[in-house]
C-alpha cells in the first residue's frame, strides 16, 4: 500500500504574455509552440533531472481546437524532446486548466504513481477565442438552467458589483491601477524577468525576440479609469482598466515527490499542502475562489489568519475584492498581489494558474518568515479553484 508522499513544486516557467489578436506579439507563433518553448527552458533550468524519469505531462487549454488541440500534453511533451516513453494529456477547467494540472498530478505523485510530472497550460486567445466553436446545450436555456450570459465573464463581474453594493467602482479602479504599478515595480526590481522564457517572435518586421509581458500600462491613473467605458452594461462599474485583457501565452512547472527530491538532491520551490475546487452559480462565477479557499483551509486545518502571501488571479478587480472582503482583508494589503496580477500581466485562461504559482514560489524564497501561501482564481461556468503552499525556507517552529 503506497502511503501519501510529499508533493513539491520544484520549479516553473513561462513565456512573455502577449496581447491577443493581429497587433499582438504572437498572433504568427503556434500555440503548441509556446508550450514547447516553456517546456524546453524548463528542462534547460533542471538538468539534474532525467527526461526519462518523467511520469507524466498534463497541459491545459480552454479552446481544444487546431493548434491548441491534439492531447496537448503529449505533442509537446514529443517536440520538446522528452522520450517516447513519456505520456502525456490535455485538461480543460476554463481559467483554473493549468492549476488543476498541477493538482492532478500532485495527486498522482501523493500517491505514489509518479516521481516526476509536468504540469501547465496554454492559451492563445488571438488564434481561439474563448468558446469559438463550443456548442452549448439547448437545455442550459430552454430549463433556465444558467443564464444565456453567464458565458459573458463581464456580465458575471457587474453581478457581484450587484450584489456587494460597497464594493464600489471607484474601490475597482484603484486595485486596478495599484495592479499596473506594482508589476512596472517589480519589473523595475527585477523580479519578473527570472520565470519569463524568450520566445522568438516574428512580424511584419521581420524576427524578433519576446522577452517581457506585451499589455502592461504602468501610466494608469484614477483620472483616465474613470473615464473609461463600461462595455458590459450601461452606466456599469467594470472597464477595461479592471478586468484582465485578451492574452496569448503558456506556462509549465516541474513537481516532485519527496523520495525522488531526495534521490536527485533538489531544493523544491514548495510543497503542495492542499487543494479545492468549488462550483457557484455561473452567473456570478467571480465569487467562486471564496468556497474553494475555504474548502482548501478547513482540508489543511487552517484558517486565512494563517495565510501570509496570497496569489489571486485578477480576472477583474471586483472578483479579487470580493474575496479579500469575505475574509476581511483590506484592499491593499501587502500580502496581496505583490508583485501586480492579471490585470496588468494578462490572462490566458488555462496558463494563469502556474503564473500565479511562480510568483508565489519566488516570494516564498525572499520571505523566510511566511510559512503559507494561496494560490487562488475564479473559473468560468461558476467554479473557483485554490491551493494551499508552505515555504520550503520557512525558519520558524518546526
Amino acid at each position: 500500500m503506497a502511503e501519501i508522499a510529499d508533493v513539491f513544486f520544484v520549479d516553473g516557467v513561462r513565456t512573455p504574455f502577449g496581447r491577443a489578436g493581429q497587433k499582438g506579439m504572437y498572433w504568427n507563433t503556434r500555440a503548441d509552440d509556446l508550450v514547447v518553448k516553456a517546456m524546453i527552458g524548463l528542462l534547460e533550468r533542471n538538468p539534474d533531472v532525467p527526461k526519462d524519469r518523467i511520469d507524466e505531462v498534463a497541459i491545459a487549454a480552454t479552446t481544444q481546437q487546431g493548434d491548441q488541440g491534439l492531447t496537448l500534453g503529449r505533442t509537446t511533451a514529443l517536440l520538446a524532446g522528452l522520450p517516447q516513453s513519456v505520456p502525456g494529456y490535455a485538461i480543460d477547467r476554463m481559467c483554473a486548466g493549468a492549476m488543476t494540472a498541477v493538482t492532478q498530478v500532485g495527486s498522482a505523485i501523493g500517491f505514489g504513481a509518479y516521481d516526476f510530472a509536468i504540469a501547465g497550460g496554454v492559451e492563445h486567445m488571438g488564434r481561439h477565442p474563448l468558446g469559438a466553436d463550443a456548442d452549448p446545450n439547448p437545455r442550459f436555456l430552454t430549463e433556465k438552467l444558467v443564464s444565456a450570459d453567464a458565458l459573458d465573464m463581464g456580465k458575471t463581474a457587474e453581478r457581484i458589483h450587484d450584489r456587494f453594493p460597497h464594493l464600489t467602482k471607484e474601490r475597482a479602479d484603484r486595485f486596478g491601477m495599484r495592479s499596473q504599478h506594482k508589476l512596472q515595480a517589480a519589473y523595475d526590481a527585477g523580479k519578473i524577468q527570472p520565470d519569463l522564457i524568450p520566445v522568438a517572435i516574428k512580424s511584419e518586421a521581420g524576427w524578433g525576440l519576446a522577452t517581457r509581458d506585451e499589455g502592461t500600462r504602468p501610466e494608469t491613473t484614477m483620472e483616465g479609469l474613470a473615464n473609461l467605458k463600461t462595455p458590459f452594461r450601461p452606466h456599469g462599474r467594470v472597464t477595461a482598466g479592471t478586468a484582465s485583457p485578451l492574452t496569448d501565452g503558456a506556462t509549465v512547472s516541474l513537481l516532485a515527490g519527496g523520495s525522488a527530491v531526495k534521490e536527485f538532491g533538489l531544493k523544491p520551490k514548495m510543497r503542495m499542502v492542499s487543494f479545492a475546487f468549488a462550483g457557484v452559480e455561473p452567473e456570478i462565477m467571480g465569487i467562486g475562489p471564496v468556497p474553494s479557499t475555504e474548502k482548501a483551509l478547513r482540508k489543511a486545518g487552517l484558517t486565512i489568519d494563517d495565510i501570509g502571501l496570497f496569489e489571486l488571479n485578477e480576472a477583474f478587480a471586483i472578483q479579487v475584492l470580493s474575496l479579500l472582503d469575505h475574509f476581511g482583508i483590506d484592499d491593499d494589503d501587502p500580502r496581496v498581489n505583490q508583485w501586480g496580477g492579471a490585470i496588468a500581466v494578462g490572462h490566458p485562461l488555462a496558463a494563469s494558474g502556474v503564473r500565479l504559482m511562480n510568483q508565489l514560489a519566488a516570494q516564498f524564497a525572499e520571505r523566510p518568515d511566511v510559512r503559507y501561501g494561496l494560490t487562488a482564481m475564479c473559473v468560468g461556468l461558476g467554479q473557483g479553484g485554490s491551493v494551499i503552499w508552505e515555504n520550503p525556507n520557512w525558519k520558524g517552529k518546526k
